[in-house]
């Protein structure tokens, strides 16, 4: 919702926790977008010049400033993306696991490249700052997705301008007030609220040079037009629709236990959230009794209470689009084991929706082939390994894919012939800091984290010195 305030346009965020509007935040304007921009650019002159150990001294440093107001964060995460308040601040626990982790790898990330002697000369390659780096986050983990690409992008030596959703506001204000107590100079990290259309242009400057983007496939697709003709690099992670198979060999208590937790927890709203579950037909029935009793441990609430497990989804129209999958899906013939009035919580045209297991899916069905987003345990019954990868390559997606077994050497085999960026075996729905963090297809380009991920927010430099003989 936007209404006009003076110079500025004003977003109103709505806590889908009771519907209250939760922060009113005037948008950034033209002047204060050219002022940002031309900061960053004289910011980063300096900063591309300071030693590697002062800027990983500054990144510590915001990190252990952000730290402090752990208890603060995990209320204001709850209440405006509605995840229950018993695991908010467990995302900054996964913040600082990233965060710490890029910081100890980069001293060897981003040393220069040295080449086997050549008499008569030196020859080396440098990693170079690309510039300003345009970061643009999403609501559903607001921290851990923004903290991806600012923490070794700063250490890179390029400054930083964030664009956080207009579902989160806070969280940018959160990480610019932590840089701002780690004494980081003035134009390093930034952040503005824009609305569309000024974020498109803010896209199209050249004085960006690099923009990463977490979002939806239509959000990226909006970024690569904007970015047409600028040659800006360009990181997207977008849309997933990530797949389980439950071997017949696996240990079913730990596989059932995993796979609802990867498909439930924050409501569904994970990229990496499993979605779509391929089960063996030996172990199909067992497999759906034992899923509908965890799914019933379950307590949907308000994400302010302690007990609550399952909160509602971010908006109204989130979960009207859930219920419209799992509707067209009872349709056309799939069968619904999940009483929605064994939740009361649960109500329609709220952001409040019961979770759901669905047996007798097909392809042919939009909760199979659609980014559902949302507390839906869908559950497919398969013959034998070659139909299992086949239903699990079946999609424009391609973030992750996971494989619970007994046989480690077979699930391997397995995930070799799967078209994603991160395979699991025996896990699901979780991101290692020491692991390129990609997806393939529909589900972006480019790559985020491990030493690799260095290499995204930098270009390299070759020097070739020629000595000459007196």
């Amino acid at each position: 919702m936007t209404n006009q305030h003076d110079e500025h346009t004003v977003l109103e965020t709505i806590s889908p926790a009771d519907d209250s509007i939760l922060v009113t935040q005037p948008l950034a304007n033209q002047k204060d977008i050219i002022e940002s921009l031309e900061r960053a650019n004289i910011a980063q002159s300096h900063w591309r010049q300071t030693p590697l150990a002062q800027r990983k001294t500054y990144c510590s440093r915001a990190i252990d400033a952000l730290l402090t107001h752990k208890e603060m964060i995990a209320s204001e995460i709850s209440w405006m993306m509605g995840r229950p308040i018993r695991y908010s601040s467990g995302e900054l626990s996964g913040v600082e696991e990233r965060a710490r982790y890029m910081i100890s790898i980069c001293d060897e990330a981003l040393a220069p490249i040295k080449l086997a002697d050549k008499p008569g000369f030196t020859r080396y390659i440098k990693h170079e700052p690309l510039g300003t780096v345009f970061v643009i986050a999403p609501w559903n983990y607001p921290y851990l997705t923004a903290i991806n690409s600012i923490i070794p992008a700063l250490l890179a030596g390029n400054t930083v301008i964030l664009k956080h959703s207009s579902q989160t506001p806070l969280c940018a204000e959160r990480l610019q007030q932590a840089f701002d107590e780690a004494g980081l100079p003035r134009g390093i990290f930034q952040h503005l609220f824009l609305n569309h259309s000024n974020t498109e242009q803010l896209i199209a400057s050249e004085q960006i040079q690099h923009v990463t983007f977490t979002g939806s496939v239509s959000g990226g697709k909006m970024v690569e037009k904007a970015a047409a003709g600028h040659f800006h690099n360009i990181g997207l992670e977008l849309g997933g629709k990530d797949p389980a198979y439950v071997r017949a060999d696996a240990n079913l208590e730990h596989a059932v236990k995993t796979v609802v937790d990867g498909a439930l927890f924050n409501s569904g709203q994970s990229c990496c959230g499993i979605e779509r579950i391929y089960v063996d037909a030996s172990i199909h029935d067992e497999f759906v009794v034992k899923a509908k009793q965890e799914i019933y441990t379950y307590q949907l609430g308000s994400p302010l209470e302690h007990d609550t497990t399952l909160g509602p989804l971010v908006r109204t129209t989130a979960a009207n689009f859930i219920r419209d999958q799992i509707q067209q899906a009872i349709e056309m013939g799939a069968t619904a084991h999940i009483n929605e009035s064994d939740f009361p919580a649960s109500q329609p045209d709220t952001p409040y929706l019961a979770p759901q297991l669905l047996t007798g899916v097909t392809h042919q069905m939009r909760v199979m082939t659609e980014e559902t987003f949302g507390p839906v345990v869908a559950v497919q019954k398969v013959h034998s390994d070659h139909e299992a990868i086949a239903l699990m390559n079946d999609s424009e997606f391609g973030l992750t894919a996971s494989i619970f077994t007994r046989n480690t050497d077979q699930a391997i085999e397995l995930g070799e012939q799967l078209d994603v960026g991160t395979f699991f075996v025996n896990r699901c729905d979780y991101l290692d800091p020491a692991l390129a963090w990609t997806g393939v297809k529909h589900s972006g380009r480019g790559y985020a984290l491990s030493k690799l991920g260095f290499e995204t927010l930098t270009r390299p430099k070759s020097f070739h010195i020629k000595h000459l003989q007196e």
